[in-house]
């Protein structure tokens, strides 16, 4: 099967984590050949460094990566197109798709969203000028969904890294950062620049479990690298996805932000803290109450997501932080965080769900 997949690059690394994991799954595990349209290069080549932003078409990681440009180059659709959150494939492009005896199978790959209404709505087609259907596909929480993306193997790689205490610390000083000790907790940060990040800082500083905090390039410029109570503050590299899924499953807590990396936390199995997306007339807000009202974690920790994501409770984040690190809520939110990832562990994954159903509607066309 040959499949084109277009991602535009609006949220920084968000939609081409998302694109990539996908592209790079349905390749190995499928054995589909895949051609990635990507409208910027040089966010690609950060993510992947095999990749050459000055190169128009080449090929990575068994993918074929083609520069998208206006005009388009002129290539032929493949079996499946696929277009990353709404981003539309140029209009030349589709004009081939109608051309086709056989037209691909078109998808609409949609937003993550834990919300009631994405089970209705869920496959559903799309009639397009042409002749052509789009089909749109919804990630999502329950079978009645498109899933989440899951590698195979993915789940057993993480209890190995877990389970063994010296791989991980090994790990963590490849990554550059030393420790952390054995008494203390690790936090990683990633977030929007609103985040109550110096909040955070404080209350981890002030609080009785001595702490290291590892944030990436850019997030947080205002929290430099010092010891400050019981805080390390630590900055690390950029980190390629791989390395970024084991310093999840190595972290006590996770903040996380956007889709990709709230997708990667949940397979960590340990507590996380969602930083979503702002959206216009505050949708963002029905998405993070949506998950929520899936999500099995200790009232306080609930309260604690709208906090840092600036809702009424926003005053009182701080305070919620030092309820949900006390060691009896702690507890119950990891033990919660772990059955959580086993349930949705349990349920196929998108990757598949995706291939699955492109076969049958190609066959159900033939």
């Amino acid at each position: 099967m040959r499949v084109d997949i277009f991602c535009r690059i609006v949220d920084n690394y968000g939609d081409i984590g998302v694109c990539w994991r996908l592209a790079r799954q349905l390749h190995l595990e499928r054995r589909w050949q895949v051609r990635l349209w990507v409208d910027d290069l040089a966010v690609v080549a950060r993510l992947v460094p095999s990749v050459d932003p000055r190169r128009a078409a080449q090929h990575a990681d068994g993918l074929e990566v083609v520069h998208w440009t206006r005009p388009a180059p002129p290539l032929m659709p493949g079996d499946v197109v696929i277009e990353a959150f709404a981003c539309d494939p140029p209009a030349e492009f589709v004009q081939r798709m109608r051309d086709q005896v056989r037209p691909p199978v078109w998808i609409n790959l949609e937003y993550l969203s834990a919300e009631d209404w994405v089970e209705s709505c869920h496959a559903l087609p799309s009639p397009q000028p042409g002749g052509l259907r789009k089909y749109f596909f919804f990630p999502g929480f329950t079978p009645a969904t498109g899933g989440l993306l899951r590698e195979g193997g993915l789940l057993a790689e993480r209890d190995a890294l877990q389970a063994d205490s010296r791989e991980r610390a090994a790990f963590l000083q490849r990554i550059g950062l030393p420790g952390p000790h054995p008494e203390e907790r690790l936090v990683t940060l990633f977030c929007y620049p609103d985040a109550p990040a110096t909040t955070l800082a404080d209350v981890l500083a002030a609080g009785n479990e001595p702490t290291v905090l590892a944030i990436p390039p850019g997030v947080a410029p205002y929290l430099p690298d010092a010891v400050r109570g019981n805080l390390r503050v630590m900055r690390m590299p950029f980190l390629p996805q791989p390395d970024y899924d084991r310093l999840l499953w190595s972290a006590d807590l996770n903040f996380v932000r956007g889709e990709d990396s709230f997708v990667r936390a949940q397979w960590a199995g340990r507590p996380l803290v969602w930083h979503i997306y702002p959206q216009a007339e505050a949708a963002h807000v029905d998405k993070l109450h949506a998950w929520l009202r899936r999500y099995p974690a200790p009232a306080a920790a609930h309260a604690l997501q709208g906090a840092w994501n600036g809702e009424t409770a926003a005053a009182r984040f701080g305070d919620l932080l030092a309820q949900v690190l006390a060691p009896e809520v702690f507890q119950l939110w990891r033990r919660a965080a772990r059955q959580w990832s086993d349930a949705l562990g349990a349920q196929a994954d998108l990757a598949t769900k995706l291939a699955d159903f492109c076969q049958k509607v190609q066959e159900n066309s033939a």
